[in-house]
């Protein structure tokens, strides 16, 4: 009985740490269908209307709800860190020999050194790369003229699915002339690119091993 007792606490702090799989067709992620654009019916005498934007000099850049946009991904980052620490500490003491009615009294008044050493490394590198493309849809445009774009990329492969989500914030002026954008142009991005399924599951650790990882173990 003490022992499950015990474990209760792991068993919530691995629980806690699992996160829910990502499944497709988020609606999050679905595409934002604009109802059709009905121009104005007021003729000006000129065969260019207010609301056509540039439909009818062929530009195809994305720049309303539910245009598309393609993102290609051209991600790269590295990070290195080290540290060093060195702390030494050292003390002695001595207690005069005491005297009683002027006659000193000899006694063993040494007292034992203390020192106290510590020294500490550490090392960190990280790097990551993430190419490729996906297409996402415009779901919202700002008034300053941010678009606001998001969408997902599902891969069923033998043992499972893969999956690119991305949203973020491009400029107009970002956007190429075959409407596509780089990933660096994105603001507030938001990048992920992960797995589902037997393989992905493979290299998960187990609740309890998470559990073990984690900073509430005392040991």
């Amino acid at each position: 009985m003490r022992f499950l007792l015990a474990c209760v606490p792991l068993i919530l702090v691995g629980c806690a740490a699992v996160e829910p799989a990502p499944v497709s067709d988020d609606p999050y992620y679905a595409p934002v269908i604009q109802p059709s654009v009905q121009y104005s019916q007021n003729s000006s005498g000129g065969i260019y209307q207010a609301g056509m934007g540039d439909v009818f000099f062929g530009d195809k850049k994305a720049r309303q709800i539910g245009d598309i946009l393609t993102v290609n991904l051209s991600e790269s980052t590295s990070s290195t860190k080290s540290n060093a620490a060195s702390v030494s500490k050292s003390s002695s003491a001595t207690i005069e020999n005491p005297t009683i009615l002027g006659i000193p009294v000899g006694l063993d008044t040494s007292l034992p050194g203390m020192n106290s050493d510590f020294s500490g490394n550490a090392n960190a590198n990280q790097s990551n790369s993430l190419t490729g493309s996906i297409t996402v849809t415009v779901y919202e445009v700002y008034p300053n003229g941010l678009l606001a774009v998001r969408g997902e990329k599902w891969i069923t492969l033998n043992r499972g699915q893969e999956y690119i989500r991305l949203s973020g914030l491009v400029r107009e002026a970002d956007i190429s002339s075959d409407n596509t954008v780089e990933s660096t142009r994105l603001a507030d991005a938001r990048i992920a690119y992960s797995g589902t399924g037997e393989l992905a599951s493979g290299s998960e650790q187990g609740w309890l091993t998470r559990a073990l990882n984690t900073s509430w173990w005392p040991f």
